[in-house]
């Protein structure tokens, strides 16, 4: 384990969303921009999508977390969470890899927006045809 009083921090990203999650030892209270979890997800899937790192390493009540996130959606920016959990896990124990790599946490997810072509009305979506 590291310092006691230190604060760890991992960035997240998914889609267009970026979170900067910072760790303290605490309680297990979350924090989203200024705001608690529940005020700021209004899903519950969501939620669990969040804490899924920590319940992975059994450290739900272990520490504070602290998040910065812009960009994106709901969901977006609760898989940005997840991964900058993931990653500011790994700062306090390397001993974790194994368990959040495993469990998918700690790969940022490529799946992007595709961008619209021309000649298209969107990204693959066509002008209607018509024969006559």
């Amino acid at each position: 384990m590291a310092k006691a009083a230190a604060k760890f921090h991992g960035t997240g990203r998914r889609k267009k969303s970026v979170a900067r999650v910072y760790l303290t030892p605490g309680k297990g209270n979350i924090t989203i921009n200024k705001r608690s979890i529940d005020e700021y997800f209004g899903l519950e899937t969501l939620k669990v999508i969040v804490k899924q790192p920590l319940e992975a390493t059994d450290t739900v009540d272990k520490y504070d977390v602290l998040v910065n996130v812009r960009g994106g959606g709901y969901t977006g920016q609760a898989g940005a969470i997840r991964h900058g959990i993931a990653r500011a896990l790994l700062q306090v124990d390397a001993e974790y890899r194994p368990t959040l790599k495993k469990a998918g946490y700690l790969t940022r997810d490529p799946r992007m927006k595709e961008r619209k072509k021309y000649g298209l009305k969107a990204a693959r979506r066509a002008p209607q045809f018509s024969k006559r």
